[in-house]
């Protein structure tokens, strides 16, 4: 229960509107962040199909010039590609508590 909780939190507090009109700038840290935790998820195994899906609308979104919704899919991605990252490390050894005795 915390964490599906802790992942939730994640996921809103990532997803919540910025004050300002996002920029290109903004895109590309956004990005790159998100890029760099979808790598890491992939290095254990575990990349999420919606993560890959996100950096994609984000960089289409960016090459339409809409960095608002371009910062909000790269942030969506970096959070799942977070949670992916979380479940891997959570269930690492979390299979030896089903093993059958």
């Amino acid at each position: 229960m915390k964490r599906s909780l802790a992942l939730a939190m994640l996921l809103v507090s990532s997803l919540a509107p910025s004050a300002r009109a996002a920029n290109e700038a903004d895109y590309k840290a956004a990005y790159a962040a998100a890029e760099a935790a979808s790598k890491e998820a992939a290095g254990m195994r575990n990349q999420w199909t919606v993560t890959v899906s996100a950096l994609a609308a984000a960089k289409k979104a960016a090459d339409g010039g809409d960095f608002d919704r371009a910062v909000a899919a790269a942030r969506e991605a970096e959070a799942l590609a977070k949670a992916s990252i979380f479940q891997a490390t959570s269930e690492k050894d979390a299979w030896k508590a089903m093993e059958i005795r």
